[in-house]
């Protein structure tokens, strides 16, 4: 019970982006041929929002009692296109990233079971060679 209120967001969450269409593969197609402002919006809002959460966040307390922080990200700018690159690839070529993939599922679109087994098969191999790659 202690976690059912992430449970209610999650599926509001996922509520939301089935109607604005961000899960839809044809408004992602569109935004990969640049053809629609659609998913730019929805990405640009989720960016602002994050920022003003973040910022407002710096005197709310976290789930264990502790304050929120951020932690510093590693420097680096070749890991960062590298993983970017296979990111937008993977969203490309599947119509979905991850979070969509889920809410996908519960539209009754099956078939992205496939998509999400191939991407957990992508996370699996990255933490194999993790250490073989440069950081």
């Amino acid at each position: 019970m202690k976690f059912l209120k992430f449970l209610v967001v999650g599926i509001i969450f996922g509520i939301v982006l089935v109607k604005s269409e961000a899960v839809s593969w044809y408004r992602i197609y569109e935004m990969f041929k640049f053809e629609s402002f659609h998913m730019y919006g929805i990405i640009g809002t989720a960016v602002i929002t994050g920022i003003i959460l973040l910022l407002l966040s710096k005197n709310i307390k976290n789930i264990n009692g502790g304050l929120m922080t951020v932690p510093k990200k590693a420097k680096g700018f070749t890991r960062y296109i590298v993983g970017g690159t296979i990111f937008g690839l993977g969203w490309a070529l599947s119509g979905a990233c991850p979070g969509p993939m889920y809410i996908l599922i519960g539209t009754g679109a099956f078939s992205v079971i496939i998509i999400i087994l191939a991407a957990l098969l992508g996370t699996y191999t990255y933490g194999i060679l993790k250490d073989k790659l440069p950081h």
